[in-house]
């Protein structure tokens, strides 16, 4: 992201602001990193701020270097197997691998992250690679989205920095705009997938062949995220700027004017996703996460790069309604766009956390404050953010492919701060990369941030993004050899310079925004953030606004959590009835049930089925939050499904040359020694024979004392165990006997009994797919001597063993302290993350049914125990803490082969404005349960 602000600075603005000017229409004015900060934090002394801007520098380059060593010219680098991931040569992650193109991805996405990090000569070197080795003319379908941002702003950003280290005269003398032929070449093979009737482009396009040809594979969808149609205009707009081609500028703003046509007119909100053909919104849910975000960032962006006030009214429009439904400081909730009161969900995604760094640049810095404050502290439990977590701050989601939007926030308020607070923040995530996701040929995703284990994965965005941010966050002006505010950051963090603002102006720039709103003039803040307005007098200002957050992970009560409306409150009304504190026998629940307009169905097997005829509500304000109260039974049944699954376990290989960098997701066993609740086992690791380990084995000195390696199969699992047991085995690790099965791809799998007691199986017991098997394996062949680390989650390196195979000159981010990782990551959702995003809601005409949730609403009044392993505390309605021992608890195993359902009756008129989109909330709630990020 980068600065925005507004037209015209009209008041006085203290000397320490910073001024960049478009086109003198559109002004820009930010605190930099020299004007005010607030006490509460030691200043970073300049030594330490180069120390670690160097260790982000050797971090880059050992990320860089891997890639261009092992994995080029493939698009990303796998660092756990170190080699290239080839699009259709491993197997389909699905939506994801529609950002691979065959056109060396990563390398286009890190040009000018190489320029900002001072690697100039890497830069000649890695501009003339992609001038002669990538190929735009593959038969691959690709995300329009991803190459737009990607490639397209890639080869932009790298043509912008291209220039102007030739005008500077020492670099770069032979370059003749090569990479901007390449991104113009690039957007003429784009274009065809804004072939609609409504300008809104296709979602995906063939490189080689484009849209609806048989050999296109694509041109059937018909819908599309509303981010990924209203993330073009920047990339899109410079490139007409810089050519003088008007088309591509005239396409991106058409879909942009008709997504500003859609959007919800009493809310002001858009959808996550809208039909392509019709603009009828598909999901009417509302946020600033996964599928909207950089919609409403590109809003503001386009009017500091392109000084159109539209988009400037458009954003502020916009903005209005965020912080009036979706903000709940300091959690940002999705809504319904039609009934914006009412949350769409209890879950917010790690994409959302861009949101404070353009509330910054919008000048309105104390949401921002608090926000950015909440996701650190998520940070601090779990090492990094979650891809999801709950309002109660437990993982959703537990993976984390390492997002650089935390540290985009980060490194903006830092900008407009100057607060050294969060250059400790900026610290915190080098030691926690350095630390977690570090690894021999790169750095890892996390697969879980519960277990610490990986995913063979690393992104390009976290070479694009990650290091230009952190970068940027400890350099100082000289350390810079082009002043940064001369250009604009695009979503991907790729550099555009301002200037095009003034160049091949040959758009009409009809300001449509009037034609659909009536705009409020107070909305819009016309002149640029005053220092003086965002930090008052008070020095420990931001301070301030950060100390009540402090805890408030730990506590898990966050203020806000579920919105009420304040008129009930002050009338003395009850808050309502919440789904984890119902209770079948209390008497004043089965009134409140009534009032909100649902049933209880006494069911022959003594549970009990809720269903809600909102026609029947005593008043609107009742029928919603019957709704919501259903939706929350829903959640919570899903939940309880959820923890009955056993956490996924780690195998962390511990021996040189690993010295625990690498991490294996590994699948728990129902039988055996529980590694939650015992020491971890610590072994080196040996093949048994016969490998499948059906029979007495045959070489019981080689496995004796050490972890036996078992090839799934031919038996039973737990025969395997007592067989290794018997030959001296401390551990095993079964390993998948179909080839090329992953954990990226696969569910978690668990090992089950054999029917038979197996408490004489004392050793502990682990799966390993077919991908992770084989690296250790591998390890074995090349180091003979292997050590492996079972446990439920992974544990610090050993730093003394690593030193002594690292030469001292090494970073400090090597040299990490021995303490285990905190414990307070136990209290978690444990989920089989596939498994559980299956369920859905099917709709039918009279009613909804739950379909694959057993137990979703149905209650047996003899179960409502209390969960002892469970303690977490969550918000009730009038601002408490309160137990979740209270809650709805697990169903016998009698009643899991049940299929109760959820019904609501339908709407047979609108009673009022509560049932106006009856049915459009029946088909968000739907979505709910297929929500992926």
């Amino acid at each position: 992201m980068s600065e925005a602000g507004g037209r015209g600075c009209g008041s006085p603005i203290p000397q320490r602001a910073r001024w960049s000017l478009v086109a003198a229409t559109a002004a820009f004015c930010l605190v930099s990193a020299t004007s005010v900060w607030t006490a509460g934090a030691e200043p970073m002394s300049r030594e330490e701020k180069q120390k670690l801007g160097n260790q982000v520098l050797e971090m880059f380059d050992h990320a860089y270097g891997n890639y261009m060593e092992h994995a080029y010219p493939a698009d990303e680098l796998m660092p756990l197997t170190c080699r290239g991931r080839v699009r259709g040569q491993e197997p389909s992650r699905g939506d994801v691998d529609d950002a691979l193109g065959k056109f060396s991805l990563t390398l286009i996405d890190s040009l000018d992250t190489l320029v900002v990090l001072n690697k100039t000569k890497e830069f000649e070197d890695a501009v003339r690679k992609v001038l002669r080795d990538v190929n735009l003319d593959n038969d691959v379908v690709v995300s329009v989205f991803e190459t737009n941002i990607r490639v397209l702003g890639g080869l932009l950003g790298g043509h912008s920095l291209a220039i102007m280290l030739k005008e500077k005269g020492e670099y770069m003398q032979w370059y003749n705009d090569e990479l901007l032929q390449m991104a113009k070449q690039l957007g003429y093979k784009l274009l065809p997938a804004f072939n609609t009737t409504s300008g809104l482009p296709y979602p995906r396009i063939n490189l080689k062949f484009g849209i609806r040809k048989p050999e296109a594979r694509t041109g059937t969808e018909t819908d599309t995220c509303t981010a990924c149609a209203g993330t073009l205009i920047l990339e899109f707009a410079a490139l007409s700027r810089f050519t003088g081609a008007t088309i591509f500028e005239e396409y991106a703003r058409k879909a942009l004017d008709f997504l500003w046509e859609k959007r919800q007119r009493s809310s002001n909100l858009v959808g996550v996703t809208i039909n392509i053909h019709t603009g009828d919104w598909v999901r009417k849910d509302s946020g600033v996460g996964a599928g909207i975000d950089s919609y409403y960032e590109y809003l503001l962006k386009a009017y500091v790069l392109l000084g159109d006030d539209s988009f400037l009214e458009r954003f502020n429009t916009h903005y209005d309604a965020i912080m009036r439904y979706i903000s709940q400081p300091p959690l940002l909730l999705d809504v319904h766009i039609h009934k914006p009161m009412l949350n769409a969900r209890t879950w917010m995604d790690a994409l959302l956390a861009f949101f404070p760094g353009l509330q910054v640049l919008k000048g309105d810095i104390r949401p921002a404050i608090e926000t950015h404050e909440m996701l650190y502290q998520v940070i601090k439990k779990h090492n990094f953010l979650p891809e999801a977590f709950t309002t109660d701050f437990r993982v959703h989601w537990a993976q984390h492919p390492l997002r650089p939007e935390f540290a985009e926030s980060t490194y903006f308020l830092y900008k407009a701060t100057g607060d050294p607070y969060y250059l400790e923040v900026g610290k915190t995530l080098i030691e926690n990369l350095n630390k977690y996701a570090r690894v021999p040929c790169g750095f890892a995703a996390m697969k879980d941030v519960r277990t610490g284990s990986h995913e063979d994965r690393m992104d390009s965005f976290f070479l694009a993004e990650m290091f230009k941010y952190l970068y940027l966050l400890f350099a100082d002006k000289e350390d810079i050899i082009f002043d940064i505010e001369d250009y604009i950051f695009t979503t991907e963090a790729h550099l555009l310079p301002l200037w095009l603002s003034t160049t091949n102006q040959s758009i009409s720039k009809k300001n449509t925004t009037s034609e659909y709103t009536e705009l409020d003039d107070s909305n819009f803040d016309w002149t640029c953030p005053n220092t003086q307005i965002l930090f008052p007098n008070d020095p420990l200002y931001a301070q301030s606004i950060r100390e009540p957050l402090k805890n408030v992970v730990d506590k898990s009560c966050p203020r806000g959590i579920i919105r009420v409306r304040e008129e009930s409150f002050r009338s003395g009304a009850k808050p309502p009835l919440r789904a984890r504190d119902f209770m079948a026998t209390n008497p004043e629940h089965l009134e409140i049930l009534k009032k909100m307009g649902v049933s209880l169905i006494h069911l022959k097997d003594g549970r009990v089925q809720l269903v809600q005829h909102a026609i029947q509500a005593a008043s609107s304000i009742d029928a919603e939050d019957g709704l919501r109260f259903m939706q929350e039974m829903i959640e919570l049944s899903s939940q309880q499904q959820k923890e009955q699954q056993l956490p996924p376990r780690a195998v962390q290989i511990v021996s040189h040359p690993f010295f625990g960098r690498v991490v294996l997701t590994a699948g728990p066993a129902q039988f055996g020694l529980d590694l939650s609740k015992h020491k971890e086992t610590r072994g080196f690791v040996a093949s048994s024979k016969p490998y499948n380990g059906c029979s007495e084995l045959t070489n019981p000195e080689a496995v004796m004392g050490k972890i036996a390696l078992i090839q799934r199969g031919q038996c039973m699992f737990a025969e395997k165990a007592r067989n290794i047991q018997n030959a001296g085995a401390i551990g095993g690790i079964v390993i998948d006997d179909n080839e090329g099965s992953s954990s990226d791809t696969a569910p978690l799998f668990q090992m089950a009994g054999d029917g038979k007691d197996t408490d004489d199986i004392k050793i502990p017991m682990l799966f390993l797919f077919s991908k992770e098997g084989s690296i250790i394996l591998d390890a074995i062949r090349e180091y003979e001597e292997v050590e492996v680390l079972l446990s439920d989650k992974a544990k610090d390196r050993d730093p003394e063993m690593e030193n002594e195979e690292q030469p001292s000159s090494e970073n400090d981010s090597q040299n990490q302290s021995g303490e285990q990782i905190s414990s307070s990551s136990q209290e978690v959702d444990l989920v089989d993350q596939e498994s559980s995003e299956e369920n859905s809601l099917n709709s039918h005409p009279e009613s909804l049914s739950l379909a694959n949730m057993d137990n979703a609403a149905s209650i047996s009044p003899s179960e409502q125990t209390s969960n002892p392993t469970e303690n977490h505390e969550t918000t009730n309605l009038n601002g408490e803490c309160t137990d979740l021992d209270n809650q709805l608890q697990e169903q016998s195993e009698t009643e899991e082969d049940s299929n109760p359902n959820v019904s609501w009756g339908k709407k047979v008129q609108p009673i009022d404005s509560i049932l106006a989109d009856w049915n459009e909330d029946i088909e968000a709630f739907e979505m709910m349960e297929k929500d992926e990020l």
